[in-house]
């Protein structure tokens, strides 16, 4: 049975105490509140389906967060070696929005209202991730943090955006040649080697930059891809070179530490993008380069679709979807 004490304010404490369960207590403002509570406490442990809501009422976000990032993230995501993964920038924006609810506040009306607020300033697709992380924290703190949220995971009720619509930037007209004359011309000797083998290989930046000499295979014309927290799905892969690319490599000087092009990735992004001023090409990133190398192989229209994720790396065909009206446009062509 339940018992009810007076406090000092006026409020009315309820304790429960029964074997088996760790005491229960909370304070209302009336009597009436304090036993509608404690029936119902009472009720669920009659049913053997009582799960203690107390760490989750004195939890706030922030704290979990804060837990989630030392003790979970920094072990299960990709490191970047200026410590700008992007988790980091999406718990930052959860917790400045949702840093002082308790966990059991966090219902999913409240994550609606983070997904409303945030849309008025960035993208579907931001939110979406943004959402996306807020699950991943709130399951982990109940499957790794033991704390237990009465009612599951909220977003798991929430409508999420759609997602954005990827960029499509391709080079146009002599852009191509511009930019890697300016890339040529650069004080930076690893800029026109790194552009050409993104418009070679299709690789992303990262993965050109973790590329080592002993993984070049140039008689089977291959680069093993085996660092596997420099690889956005983490799954080492076999990269087929052309002729061009080894023609690329075949030139670059050889650079002790082993790693084919031995340079930091702001400084490869700060020279890309004087480069790009200098040509004179406007919204242009160095990502896009895996975009244009990608629409060249699919113009080509020699390589399947499973061929071309064999290429890009891709571990599902749905982020290959944009390329699949270049093969229609050549099936229109054999068909009479």
């Amino acid at each position: 049975m339940a018992t009810f004490k007076k406090r000092e304010s006026g409020w009315t404490q309820a304790v429960i105490r029964r074997r088996g369960h760790p005491v229960q207590s909370k304070t209302f403002q009336t009597r009436v509140e304090a036993e509608v509570w404690a029936r119902g406490i009472e009720s669920e442990m009659d049913k053997g389906s009582f799960l203690s809501h107390v760490a989750a009422e004195r939890t706030m976000f922030k704290e979990i967060a804060k837990k989630f990032s030392t003790d979970f993230a920094v072990h299960h995501y990709r490191k970047r070696e200026d410590n700008k993964e992007a988790w980091r920038t999406q718990i930052k924006h959860l917790t400045l929005f949702l840093g002082d609810y308790s966990l059991i506040a966090i219902t999913p009306p409240v994550v609606a209202a983070y997904r409303d607020n945030r849309l008025k300033t960035v993208s579907g697709t931001t939110v979406r991730k943004e959402i996306n992380l807020l699950s991943k924290v709130l399951t982990v703190t109940i499957q790794e943090f033991g704390i237990m949220l009465p009612n599951g995971n909220p977003v798991t009720n929430v409508r999420k955006p759609q997602e954005s619509k990827g960029r499509d930037r391709r080079l146009m007209g002599d852009e191509a040649d511009r930019l890697l004359a300016e890339c040529r011309a650069s004080r930076n000797l690893w800029l026109l080697p790194a552009v050409q083998l993104a418009l070679e290989t299709a690789m992303r930046q990262g993965e050109l930059l973790s590329m080592e000499w002993q993984h070049v295979n140039e008689k089977k014309r291959l680069i093993l891809l085996l660092d596997q927290e420099k690889i956005k799905n983490g799954e080492t892969r076999a990269v087929p070179l052309s002729k061009a690319a080894l023609e690329v490599l075949r030139n670059l000087p050889r650079d002790t530490s082993g790693i084919v092009l031995p340079v930091q990735r702001m400084t490869l992004f700060h020279a890309f993008s004087a480069a790009c001023k200098r040509a004179g090409i406007k919204d242009f990133h160095f990502h896009d380069l895996r975009h244009e190398a990608l629409s060249r192989v699919a113009e080509l229209g020699t390589f399947s679709m499973l061929e071309m994720a064999a290429i890009s790396g891709h571990k599902t065909l749905q982020m290959l979807k944009r390329y699949t009206h270049l093969h229609a446009e050549d099936l229109a062509k054999k068909l009479r």
